[in-house]
């Protein structure tokens, strides 16, 4: 802060000079010039002494200088002006409210003349304090309100119609921490604001006046945009809104002029827009002189056609009837001024407020598209963005028509900041732009038209890549490109749109500005994340570097033809070292991988590089953002194309070990990023060939241990173990969990047990990042098939879950809940030797945790009832026989009872009913006998017949089809509930309240057929009853005709399991054929016990038995008429 503390003397000796001032100037008004000259002193002695005391002085000022002086009162005006803007002196709440009150009463009082510099000092007071003047509002903004009188477009005065807007607008503007101008005063503001856009010039206004106006206006309307989320109410209509901003974009562009409509509304298709009549033209030798200064830009690979820089068929008519070139305008020399030197100054100065104006218009516009719902905003889209180049007619004014023609390079870039945030996001809005199908002739549908609009927003941002000068434009348009890149779904396009942008940006990764160069880097960063791996990508990868970008044909900058750039040819040279294959060769490292590598370790060329160089690690080595953003685009390269990058696995080890041993921490982090993406790229190579023979194109496993090898030696412990950089340990933490489990065997046992014992360490970290990821880590190791009967890293791992379990962090919470979620997957899979060898008290501790985080959190319960499930189903007959495992088994089902009836979460519900399943599975369990066996079936019955989403529907069936034996269903009112419960849901399978669930209708009703067969098959007499009058009624057919189309469908797949449950135990998939052997056999039995029945039980017996040979014999036709199809000659199907 300028202003300072000085001695409480000098602070008296300022009064005493108001004092003395005043007492002079109410004796001899004659003496008004001296007063005038005290005044000034008094602001010089202030800014001089720099006095913290300018509240009081004001206050104390105010309180000395009377409303009939008002020469002095535009004095004291300008004072508080001055010192609140200039010196940005924050007013207290008492000072506001007295000086506030102060030029009210001077605005009721005082002459006009005054007012202009009254509303002025107002504007300063009020700024950022809107809500703190609530005492002064109904006089500023009531009915007849001062500001609302003021600040009406009927005001005649425009200097105090300007003054009372910018008022207006620093009444709306709100700082962080304090609350917003209150309704309904803040409508109020907004109203006025939107009334002085929509009114006219008035003809004996100047036009540099009322662009401050407007631009006064504008910021005001920004300011209450940022004042929250929009609301739709009926005095804040989003289409006027847009209409204003939209006309406003535009305002004094040269070479346009266009009459825009009052009101945008939402539509797929772009809106009329009139241009006026072209009035006469200019004489031969101006028409001279615009030909000869005509050039045409052309592109490799960009559609030029409609709309080019300097293209005819593209051309705007402007307000003196020439049609100007679509060559932005900022590239014409200072020879095409048309102007003498004093005019010429003049539109230059007219210009420049016009171009505030718009650069206003944008951040306006900036400001709606975050306040308003991207949904809503969307269906203005046609209205901003071009879907054609406009062949035949005039371009469509939009967002890119300024920043190709605008001559501000600040409003260019306020109009791609504008686009980048409407693209940002817009993923789920552009997935349906499609243009892969042949083009319908009758209507084109809104994704054809959407596809258009894509394909025009590439073009027309590679017109503006190459046509920028400004470097901060420049990396405008790259962010944009990038946001664009990120969020289009190019598998649903042709091909041939990446092509060009990718030859454009090569060269500005050597571009001499840093910002530049980092921003084509992200877009590198996006153009290889998005949608991998795309074909298109992956053919422009494995294309082969060139010795020099400038020689390349088509991928030379034009803005930097005429200036030395570095030559890239000893950079590129040194860059394929690393795979050690030579250059052009197709065989050889990719050519992005070779930049980035160089970009990361060479160090740069010093005659070419510039001031921006700061903050490099090393004073030879490139600037750190660049090297930050290599290593990023690095890390998505080897994410989305690690086939094209495992060949220099090695390579990009001792990369990120070197960045490991560098002093700064962001370097280490992306090293560790970098390492984390090898690490799952290795792994999801090996998982994808589990169920087949090894591939060829997978990394050896010998490599891969090379690579850890390596990437485990001191750097990597000194980064694991770094407390100063938490979030580093973090990274290091989940490198860690990436390395292959083949490979990991195969390591040396000191690097295993280094790794296990740091990990373990972690666990009890302060900081709970670091703590969460060790947990996780540790998560992931217990699956390694080397570990998982290690008794006592098991037991270390255990004990440390458990601690993290009880954490008051909940992100430590979740990820403890999925590590024991991962270890009790492993204890049902373990041997009779470890079972023996683990501890008891340490599995009843796992028991109780479990089901006490059963109660937990949605992201900790989903995996605490699945490990509740394991530990269940893992109990020997040694535990259930303790009586100190009673009361936690009891508590441990009623906890997945709860939990499956309860209102969670679909997926803590699913892995509810997940866990329950494998808990039958355990044959020791007293299932059927136990308190809780009621209660169990229950709820599963419960959830089959009445959950809204299938997929839990269908695991519970699952787990009412899992228990292998009939006394295991309990007494014969259980069983018939089960059996009741599960023909309801098969009879009712087919309604849902989501269409989504569509999707999983016929694993819902395979495996409810599964599981009415399996009962079937376990059933005895004394359940024939219950049977016998589900099968009686009108549901007869339906089941019988589920049945048969499930006995007839082959291959139903079901819904895997999720968070690592396994969903391969028997019971979860419902195959046909088995279905069909377990009909026969139950058929069989039943049969033989109506030979032996008694009278009372014929009946039941024999309508079971005929239900079944029903549906056996429709299965029988069913299958003959399908077999009699396919024996059908081709020649003699029906066509």
């Amino acid at each position: 802060m300028f202003v300072r503390r000085i001695k409480s003397s000098k602070g008296i000796h300022l009064n005493i000079c108001l004092n003395l001032v005043i007492e002079h100037v109410c004796d001899a008004h004659t003496y008004y010039l001296d007063m005038s000259l005290s005044f000034e002193a008094q602001l010089f002695f202030i800014i001089s002494q720099k006095c913290i005391v300018v509240c009081e002085m004001l206050m104390h000022a105010s309180r000395l200088v009377p409303l009939s002086q008002e020469h002095l009162i535009i004095k004291l005006s300008q004072l508080i002006h001055q010192l609140l803007n200039q010196l940005q002196v924050i007013v207290d709440e008492h000072a506001l409210d007295v000086l506030v009150s102060y030029c009210t009463r001077a605005l009721r009082t005082c002459s006009s003349w005054t007012h202009p510099e009254v509303l002025l000092a107002l504007s300063s007071l009020v700024y950022g304090n809107g809500s703190r003047c609530h005492r002064h509002l109904p006089e500023l903004l009531g009915l007849s309100g001062i500001l609302v009188n003021y600040g009406d477009p009927s005001q005649p005065d425009i200097e105090l119609r300007r003054s009372a807007v910018h008022c207006l607008a620093n009444l709306c503007l709100s700082v962080p921490g304090q609350p917003y101008l209150e309704e309904p005063y803040k409508g109020v503001c907004y109203g006025i604001l939107l009334r002085t856009l929509q009114s006219p010039k008035p003809p004996d206004v100047e036009d540099i006046v009322f662009c401050t106006l407007l631009q006064s206006a504008l910021k005001g309307t920004q300011y209450f945009l940022n004042g929250g989320k929009w609301k739709a109410v009926s005095t804040q209509d989003l289409g006027t809104l847009l209409a204003l901003l939209k006309r406003f974009m535009f305002y004094g562009l040269p070479g346009i002029s266009v009459e825009m409509p009052q009101v945008l509304y939402p539509a797929p298709l772009p809106q009329y827009e009139t241009i006026p009549a072209a009035k006469p033209e200019l004489s031969q030798d101006s028409a001279a002189q615009k030909k000869t200064r005509k050039k045409t830009l052309i592109i490799p690979g960009v559609d030029q056609s409609g709309w080019s820089l300097g293209s005819q068929s593209a051309s705007v008519t402007s307000p003196s009837g020439v049609t100007p070139q679509l060559y932005p305008s900022w590239k014409k020399g200072s020879s095409d001024s048309e102007f003498s030197d004093p005019e010429g100054g003049m539109q230059t100065k007219l210009r420049l407020y016009q171009a505030r104006v718009r650069q206003s218009a944008l951040q306006c516009f900036l400001a709606v598209v975050k306040c308003v719902e991207k949904r809503i905003l969307y269906g203005y889209w046609s209205s901003f963005v071009p879907d054609a180049p406009g062949i035949g007619g005039p371009p469509p004014l939009t967002l890119l028509t300024i920043a190709l023609k605008d001559p501000s390079p600040k409003v260019r870039a306020g109009s791609l900041q504008v686009l980048s945030a409407l693209l940002e996001g817009s993923r789920q809005f552009l997935s349906t732009a499609e243009d892969t199908s042949a083009p319908r002739q009758a209507f084109t549908p809104f994704s054809a038209t959407l596809a258009a609009s894509v394909r025009e927003l590439h073009r027309c941002l590679l017109l503006a890549l190459v046509a920028e000068s400004s470097c901060q434009t420049l990396t405008q348009v790259l962010k944009c490109l990038a946001h664009l890149v990120s969020n289009v779904p190019y598998n649903r396009l042709r091909p041939g749109l990446l092509s060009p942008l990718w030859k454009q940006i090569r060269p500005y990764v050597r571009h001499r500005d840093v910002n530049v160069r980092v921003s084509s880097l992200t877009l590198f960063g996006a153009l290889v994340s998005t949608q991998a791996p795309l074909p298109e990508i992956q053919l422009l990868l494995q294309q082969p570097g060139s010795t020099s970008a400038l020689s390349t044909p088509g991928i030379s900058t034009p803005q930097e033809l005429s200036h030395n750039w570095r030559l890239p040819t000893r950079r590129d040279g040194e860059a394929s070292s690393p795979g050690g294959g030579v250059e052009g060769d197709p065989e050889g490292p990719c050519w992005m991988l070779q930049l980035c590598v160089s970009l990361v370790t060479q160090p740069r060329e010093e005659p070419y590089s510039d001031s921006d160089a700061g903050g490099s690690s090393g004073a030879s080595l490139e600037p750190l953002p660049i090297r930050l953003e290599a290593l990023q685009v690095l890390a998505h390269l080897v994410k989305g194309y690690f086939s094209l990058v495992q060949t220099s696995l090695l390579e990009l080890g001792q990369l990120s070990t070197r960045c490991l041993k560098e002093q700064e921490p962001s370097v280490q982090l992306h090293g560790t990023k970098l390492l984390e993406e090898l690490g799952t790229g290795i792994i999801q190579q090996y998982r994808a060939d589990a169920n087949t023979t090894p591939s060829a194109k997978c990394v050896p496993v010998c490599q891969v241990v090379e690579f850890w090898s390596e990437v485990l030696a001191a750097p990597m412990i000194s980064a694991l173990q770094n407390e100063q950089h938490p979030t580093l340990q973090t990274s290091a933490c989940d490198t860690l969990s990436s390395i292959l489990p083949q490979a990991f065997s195969q390591l040396p046992n000191k690097t295993q047990v280094l790794c296990i014992t740091i990990l373990l360490g972690l666990t009890y970290s302060e900081n709970a990042l670091v703590k969460a990821a060790a947990v996780r880590a540790l998560g992931v190791y217990i699956l390694f098939p080397c570990l998982r009967e290690d008794v006592m890293f098991v037991a270390d791992t255990a004990n440390a879950i458990l601690t993290a379990l009880d954490d008051r962090s909940p992100n430590v919470r979740a990820k403890a809940a999925w590590s024991l979620g991962n270890l009790t997957d492993t204890l049902i899979s373990v041997g009779l030797e470890f079972q023996e060898e683990f501890s008891d008290m340490l599995l009843l501790n796992m028991l109780r945790s479990a089901t006490k985080a059963s109660g937990d959190k949605d992201r900790v319960k989903s995996n605490a009832v699945r490990a509740l499930g394991n530990l269940v189903h893992f109990l020997q007959p040694v535990h259930l026989g303790k009586p100190v495992f009673e009361q936690p088994l009891q508590e441990a089902m009623r906890a997945l009872i709860d939990t499956v009836r309860g209102e969670a979460t679909m997926k803590v519900r699913w892995n509810a009913c997940y866990a329950l399943g494998n808990a039958f599975r355990n044959h020791n369990l007293p299932l059927g006998s136990a308190d809780w066996s009621k209660e169990a079936y229950s709820a599963l019955s419960y959830v089959v017949t009445s959950c809204k989403n299938f997929k839990v529907r269908i695991k519970s069936a699952a787990a009412l089809s899992v228990p292998s034996t009939r006394d295991r269903y309990g007494d014969a009112q259980q069983f018939a509930q089960v059996w009741q419960a599960l023909a309801q849901a098969l009879e009712h399978s087919e309604e849902m309240e989501d269409f989504l669930e569509y999707r999983y209708c016929a694993s819902l009703r395979s495996q409810l057929c599964h599981a009415l067969l399996h009962l079937l098959s376990v059933c005895q007499p004394n359940d024939l009853p219950a049977l016998r009058s589900s099968l009686s009624d009108q549901s007869r057919p339906v089941l019988q005709g589920f049945l048969v189309h499930y006995l007839s469908n082959k291959g139903v797949t079901l819904v895997a399991g999720v968070d690592g449950a396994a969903g391969d135990e028997a019971g979860d998939h419902a195959v046909p054929e088995d279905g069909l052997r377990a009909l026969n056999e139950t058929l069989t039995r039943l049969k033989g016990q109506l030979e032996e029945a008694v009278l009372d039980s014929s009946e039941d017996l024999e309508t079971v038995v005929n239900f079944l040979e029903d549906v056996l014999r429709n299965f029988e036709e069913v299958k003959e008429s399908d077999s009699k199809v396919f024996s059908l000659p081709l020649s003699k199907l029906p066509q």
